[in-house]
């Protein structure tokens, strides 16, 4: 996101001090009950038995006057990515040139209108697969740009000459497709300036994800900033994937534009060389994915790189009419983008919003519909009915209709703050959450959202700390010196005069969300539910040190990021005067909207 700093280089490590004391509590997690995914997978098969393969593209024996594109879906039985004698064409497959929307006959052939600069794609339907390259990215798509892109400096789309003769579309059937059991995983933000970038990339969420063999039908969806602007990196950040137990596909961000492009329509031809379409849809299992470019091209020239906005052009919007009325009431629509239809971190600024959100909201009206968001890089669970004062007055909108998740980053808050013994920085987030991915865990159409920590299994799920008059006093202080401040001392120490209203133990419950509880006991005694700082019932923003997550804060203002002075996912408990002079335990436990229970403990000292 364009508006947030990012950190420079070179980041040296630099000393721990008495942040660790708050940074262990983050590392302390153990789940009672947890959704079993990332913990002692299967062997995979993945690499040995993927359906390896390309969309066949027909070369044109000539122009012809008839401005139509065509082609067969089919059954590619021997994988080899040809329509073979007696592979069957496939019928009620939808295709589209990114306009209209098709369904194929019952031979499997489509016809569409044809026009310059446009992507042909294919809708993955359910049980099948499409074909993947040696990087696991998947294949389902032509660009038709007859004399290429205008010159740009990270190059474009090559010229691809004459209107083809035929684009074919190779399916191979699939049970983990079929299955009513789907895990999607999404990354946001991967978000790399440089090459240590991407190695930090590779060391960090990559190499969990060959771990896990969970969203082998579903694949991965990557929703934007793919990389920082140096648009030739998309190589190596897309070879990251070639790890992944499970096809890949990307979606665009603000970072991903051509900057150079003198037009709207050239504004990702690179994108589009490296990754595939702006956007499209695919089915697995009951879920039906849109994935949606959210990115407006800057109007002004020459564009800054900041001169974007969150909007669809009349076009995708078309499209995406289109796309929804193929789509049957019996299956979940899940909404893909970069920059979120709505969130909480930007919710008083349209220009990090989608500005045609009630007429997206109204395509989607009577359906089961999940939205997913990029871009701030911040964790976000924001469920039916959440309001906010900023919606309401920039876009109209008096609470949500669906569940909308912000994902959170991969590169967490631009790989910024000090590097940990694991050799890539800690860049906690906007919101206090620390990088990872998401996975939507759906079961028919029943979407259960979970976040993994990068390096972690499924039960680190918070962070816990103490907000003080001490701390608030050193946060105020210290918000003109982020990045250099002094470590704030003795962060789990309060004296007992400090301790009745003015003292909380605070819990950032990272998925926590409406319908979620955080409950806790000091020293054994009977649980104590925690208020939650950000109700979402159509308030401002609260924001500042009394709102702020310590854990977070105390990294961030020392050692560089983002400041964590605002989340709509922290708790906290006034601590009662009555706790003698001493150590003390507290045990902390988080129930989500789903039921799952998550148990931390943080140990605290209260001083005469």
């Amino acid at each position: 996101m364009q508006s947030f700093a990012h950190s420079s280089k070179k980041r040296q490590a630099r000393p721990i001090a008495v942040t660790a004391a708050t940074l262990a509590s983050m590392l302390t997690a153990v789940a009672l009950l947890s959704p079993a995914a990332s913990a002692d997978p299967a062997p995979s098969n993945w690499d040995a038995d993927a359906y390896r393969g390309t969309v066949d593209v027909v070369k044109s024996t000539g122009i012809t006057g008839e401005q139509l594109i065509d082609g067969i879906v089919f059954e590619d039985e021997n994988k080899n990515s040809t329509q073979d004698t007696n592979e069957p064409g496939l019928k009620s497959v939808s295709v589209s040139n990114g306009r209209e929307v098709t369904t194929t006959d019952s031979q499997g052939r489509y016809e569409l209108p044809a026009f310059d600069n446009m992507s042909v794609f294919v809708t993955q339907p359910r049980g099948y697969q499409v074909p993947v390259d040696h990087n696991n990215v998947a294949q389902f798509s032509y660009h038709h740009l007859s004399e290429g892109s205008p010159e740009l400096k990270f190059g474009g789309l090559d010229p691809t000459g004459a209107l083809p003769q035929a684009v074919n579309f190779p399916l191979a059937k699939s049970k983990l497709t079929k299955s009513t059991e789907q895990h999607c995983l999404i990354g946001g933000d991967v978000q790399t300036y440089d090459q240590d970038e991407v190695e930090y990339a590779r060391h960090g969420a990559f190499a969990d994800l060959a771990q896990r063999t969970d969203y082998e039908g579903c694949g991965a969806l990557f929703i934007g900033d793919v990389v920082g602007d140096d648009l030739s990196l998309y190589p190596q950040t897309r070879e990251l994937t070639n790890v992944l137990n499970g096809p890949a596909r990307f979606l665009p961000g603000n970072h991903d534009l051509d900057y150079d492009a003198t037009t709207s329509e050239h504004a990702f031809d690179t994108f589009k060389a490296n990754l595939g379409p702006e956007y499209y849809s695919f089915d697995a299992g009951k879920a039906h994915v849109v994935a949606l470019n959210t990115v407006e091209y800057p109007t002004k020239q020459p564009a800054a790189h900041g001169d974007y906005t969150g909007a669809l052009d009349e076009q995708q919007l078309q499209w995406l009419r289109n796309d929804i009325a193929q789509v049957p009431k019996n299956k979940v629509i899940v909404i893909a983008a970069h920059i979120p239809l709505l969130d909480y971190a930007d919710q008083s600024n349209p220009k990090h919003q989608v500005a045609q959100v009630a007429e997206i909201y109204k395509m989607l009206e009577g359906r089961e519909v999940v939205a997913l968001g990029g871009h701030t890089h911040s964790l976000e669970n924001l469920r039916e009915g959440d309001k906010t004062a900023g919606w309401n007055e920039a876009f109209g909108v008096d609470g949500l209709p669906f569940t909308h998740i912000t994902a959170g980053a991969i590169s967490g808050d631009w790989f910024s703050g000090r590097e940990g013994e694991n050799g890539y920085p800690l860049a906690l987030q906007r919101d206090g959450g620390r990088p990872g991915v998401l996975t939507l865990d759906i079961k028919n159409t029943d979407v259960v959202e979970r976040f993994t920590v990068r390096g972690e299994d499924d039960s680190v799920q918070m962070a816990l700390g103490l907000n003080t008059p001490a701390y608030r006093a050193w946060f105020d202080a210290n918000l003109a010196n982020k990045g250099k401040a002094p470590a704030f001392e003795n962060p789990l120490t309060v004296p007992k005069s400090d301790l009745s209203n003015k003292t909380w133990l605070t819990t950032n419950f990272w998925m926590g969300s409406t319908g979620s509880t955080v409950n806790i006991s000091i020293d054994g005694a009977p649980s104590t539910e925690a208020t939650r700082t950000q109700a979402m019932e159509g308030e401002a923003q609260l924001s500042g040190a009394e709102f702020s997550d310590p854990v977070a804060a105390q990294e961030q203002l020392v050692n560089g990021g983002s400041l964590a002075d605002r989340t709509m996912h922290l708790w906290r408990l006034e601590l009662p005067s009555e706790l003698a002079v001493g150590a003390h335990t507290a045990e902390v436990t988080a129930t989500d909207v789903h039921g799952r229970e998550f148990t931390q403990t943080l140990s605290f000292e209260v001083t005469e």
